[in-house]
């Protein structure tokens, strides 16, 4: 039976910390999650390694670095209110509860959703709503947000997703950028977002970001 909570530290210690993740309750958090219960069973030998997962067609479970980075960037502060984009089986989720007041998780997948739920009860995340809903709406009714992460890449965002961050709230997101991925912070001021580069990454596009394509005769 393999020993996770070691592979746990050695995770931490080999693809987190050396990633330029330095604020201790991020590294707490994900000392503390168990991931194995987030992975699909078939895959859990595979759940401490540095890659992306697939749990669904399309759709992954971001590798520990990239989520790591992600999570720092959005420098979560107690007491705060947190939209999870695309949370899918929920372990981005698992690690916000141990930082934010509150996190709210939004999946359009129903099988994840469901699994997110019950992975969720099973560690006691007590303070995390899953709203089964199309991931580009996000969930306006519990919102504004002090935070805001997509859990996928993005080639544009919706309109409605600034209404959803409070005034100097943070989002962070992976945009695509044809083959390069680039992870960036935004910050909300009146009605626009500011972004500066945060690091390279990748991902598969979420449904419902993906970029207008223009009509051509």
């Amino acid at each position: 039976m393999a020993d996770y909570r070691t592979l746990r530290t050695t995770m931490v210690d080999t693809q987190i910390r050396p990633s330029d993740v330095s604020r201790f309750p991020v590294i707490d958090a994900f000392m503390t999650v168990p991931r194995e219960l987030f992975v699909p069973t078939g895959r859990r030998d595979a759940a401490y390694t540095g890659e992306n997962i697939e749990i669904a067609p399309g759709r992954v479970l971001l590798d520990p670095r990239t989520l790591a980075k992600m999570i720092e960037l959005l420098d979560v502060e107690p007491g705060e209110l947190v939209l999870d984009v695309g949370a899918g089986t929920g372990y981005s989720t698992a690690i916000l509860s141990l930082l934010a007041e509150a996190v709210v998780a939004v999946e359009e997948d129903g099988g994840l959703a469901r699994e997110a739920e019950a992975a969720l009860a099973e560690i006691e995340a007590h303070n995390v709503a899953v709203v089964e809903a199309p991931l580009a709406e996000g969930a306006p009714q519990h919102g504004p947000y002090d935070g805001i992460i997509i859990e996928g890449a993005i080639e544009s965002l919706p309109e409605g997703f600034v209404a959803q961050l409070k005034d100097d709230g943070r989002i962070v997101a992976l945009f695509e950028e044809g083959h390069l991925g680039v992870c960036r912070v935004g910050i909300k001021s009146g009605h626009t977002i500011s972004w500066r580069h945060g690091f390279n990454a990748g991902a598969p596009v979420l449904p419902g970001f993906e970029a207008r394509r223009a009509f051509a005769l």
